[in-house]
C-alpha cells in the first residue's frame, strides 16, 4: 500500500471553554507526530474547534476535508481518535463511503488504533461510534434535564459573559448600568434609533461589558431580552420569574417588544442591487465602502459611527463605478498571465505543477484525436469513444485545480472574457458578484473631485487576488 503523499490532519473539540483553542492544538500536534513515524507528508489541517460532532451541526473543516478527498487533494486521513472524527453512526458510514469513492485507504488514528479497512476493525469502529454516540445522547438529556430545572426554578443561566445591568453572579444589579439601561430603554420608547442610542453610548464612554465597541445588534439583544423584565427564558420561552430584580417593568417590555414587531412589519428590504458589495475602500481610512441608495443614483459610501466605524468623508457613485471594474475583469479573463496561474504553470506547489502536466497533456490527446479524424484515420464513432474518457480526465484536472486556487467560480471562462462580455448583462447578479470576487481581492476608491460627474478612474485602484 502506498505512502500519502497529502494526507490531511483533521482534529475537533466539543467545547473550548477557555476559547484558546489548545484542545485541538494539542491533537494536531499529536497527528503530526504520528505521521513523521510513518514516512508521511501532511498536506494540510483541518480542524473544527469548540463543534460537537454529535449535535449535527456543520462542521465546515471536516467538509472541506471531505470535498478535497473528493477532488483528490488529499489521499490519506490522520486523526487524535476515532470519536474526534464522528460521534454518529451514520456519520462513520459517510466518512467511509468518501474514502471508498475517493479511493483513499490509508486512515490512521493517535490511539485507539483502529482499521477501518479490515473486517474486525470495520466492526471495532462501528461499536465505538455507537457508544459514542449513546455517551453524547446521555450527557444531552441530564444537561438539558438540569438546564429545565434551573429555569423553572428561575435560577439565572451563567454564560460566560455577564449581562449588561448585573454583577459578575448574574443575580446582583448594578446601579450604574442599570441607570444607562433605563435611559437606553426610554429613548427607544420615544422613538430614537439603536444607531443613534449606540452612538450616544459611545460619545459618553458607556463600556460594553466585554469592552468592544457599541454595536446596534447588541442593542437590539439587549432591549428585547425579558431578563431586564425578572424573567427567566429556556429555549427562547418565558419559564419562570427571575430569582434577581428587574431593571425595567413588564408593561416597558411588552412595549419594546411590539415596537420592534411595528418596525418589522413596516419595514420592506430592498432587493440586492449592487455589483461590488465588500469589495471597496475607503482610500482615506481604509475601512470598507457600504451601498446607499438615493432617489434617482445608486453609491457606495464611507460611513462613521456605530457598526461602522469610517471616516464618513467619501462616496463614489455605484454604476460607472461597477460598469468599470466589470470592464477590467472581463479584460483580466483573456491575459496570458491569469491563464498560467489559473493552470498552476506560475505556482510552485508540486500538486499544482502535477495537475498541469496532466492538464497539458489531455488538451494534447485531444488536438492529436481530432487531427487523426480531421484526415481520415478513424471514424466518427471511434472519435466520439475516445474523446469522452480524455473530456472527463481534462473536466476533472480543472475542477481540482479551480480548488487549489480558490478559482471555481472561474471554471470555463478563462480565455473567454470577449465572449462573456456580450452576455454579462444576461448573467444574474449573484453570479457576476462571483466572477468579480474571484479576482478582484478588494478595490481602494481614492477622494474625488467635488462637483465631478463621471468617474474618474485614478480614483479606483483594483487590488487583484494572487
Amino acid at each position: 500500500m502506498s505512502t500519502p503523499n497529502r494526507a490531511a490532519v483533521y482534529a475537533r473539540i466539543s467545547s473550548d471553554i477557555e476559547g484558546t483553542g489548545a484542545g485541538v492544538a494539542r491533537q494536531v500536534e499529536d497527528c503530526r507526530k504520528l505521521a513523521a513515524g510513518l514516512g508521511w507528508q501532511v498536506a494540510g489541517e483541518y480542524v473544527d474547534n469548540d463543534i460537537s460532532a454529535y449535535s449535527g451541526k456543520r462542521r465546515p473543516e471536516y467538509e472541506r476535508m471531505l470535498a478535497d478527498l473528493a477532488d483528490g487533494l488529499v489521499d490519506g486521513v490522520l486523526v487524535y481518535h476515532i470519536d474526534r472524527l464522528t460521534r454518529r453512526p451514520i456519520e462513520l458510514e459517510e466518512f467511509l463511503g468518501a474514502l471508498d469513492r475517493a479511493r483513499v485507504r490509508q486512515v490512521k488514528f493517535v490511539t485507539g488504533d483502529t482499521d477501518v479497512f479490515s473486517g474486525d476493525g470495520l466492526m471495532m469502529a462501528r461499536v465505538m461510534a455507537a457508544m459514542a454516540a449513546k455517551e453524547s445522547a446521555d450527557k444531552s438529556r441530564r444537561v438539558a434535564r438540569k438546564h429545565q430545572q434551573n429555569a423553572t426554578e428561575g435560577k439565572p443561566h451563567k454564560g460566560a459573559t455577564r449581562p449588561f445591568g448585573y454583577e459578575a453572579d448574574f443575580v446582583t444589579v448594578r446601579a450604574d448600568e442599570a441607570e444607562v439601561y433605563r435611559q437606553l430603554v426610554a429613548r427607544f420608547l420615544a422613538g430614537e434609533s439603536t444607531r443613534s442610542l449606540a452612538a450616544w453610548l459611545s460619545a459618553n464612554e458607556v463600556p460594553t461589558v466585554t469592552g468592544s465597541d457599541w454595536q446596534t445588534s447588541t442593542l437590539k439583544n439587549m432591549l428585547i431580552n425579558p431578563r431586564y423584565a425578572g424573567f427567566r427564558v429556556h429555549r427562547g420561552q418565558i419559564a419562570a420569574t427571575g430569582q434577581w430584580d428587574p431593571i425595567i417593568t413588564e408593561e416597558q417590555h411588552r412595549q419594546i417588544l411590539a415596537k420592534y414587531a411595528e418596525k418589522k412589519n413596516s419595514g420592506r428590504r430592498a432587493p440586492q442591487r449592487y455589483l461590488l458589495s465588500g469589495m471597496l475602500r475607503c482610500g482615506k481610512c481604509g475601512v470598507r465602502l457600504y451601498s446607499s441608495a438615493r432617489k434617482t443614483s445608486r453609491r457606495y459610501v464611507c460611513l462613521s459611527g456605530p457598526d461602522h466605524g469610517g471616516c464618513g468623508g467619501l462616496a463614489i457613485t455605484a454604476d460607472p463605478l461597477e460598469r468599470f471594474v466589470a470592464d477590467a475583469v472581463l479584460y483580466r479573463l483573456d491575459t496570458s498571465e491569469l491563464a498560467d496561474t489559473l493552470a498552476g504553470r506560475s505556482s510552485s506547489d508540486e500538486r499544482a505543477a502535477d495537475l498541469t502536466t496532466a492538464l497539458d497533456e489531455a488538451t494534447e490527446r485531444l488536438e492529436q484525436l481530432a487531427l487523426a479524424f480531421a484526415n481520415g484515420d478513424i471514424s466518427m464513432r471511434e472519435w466520439m469513444t475516445a474523446r469522452k474518457p480524455i473530456e472527463q480526465r481534462l473536466m476533472t484536472t480543472q475542477r481540482q485545480l479551480a480548488a487549489i486556487t480558490h478559482t471555481t467560480a472561474l471554471t470555463g471562462l478563462v480565455g473567454n472574457g470577449e465572449a462573456l462580455s456580450r452576455s454579462w448583462q444576461s448573467l444574474n447578479l449573484s453570479r457576476q458578484h462571483a466572477i468579480v470576487e474571484a479576482l478582484v481581492d478588494h478595490v481602494v476608491i481614492g477622494p474625488g473631485t467635488p462637483g465631478a460627474q463621471a468617474l474618474d478612474p485614478g480614483r479606483v485602484c483594483v487590488v487583484w487576488r494572487h
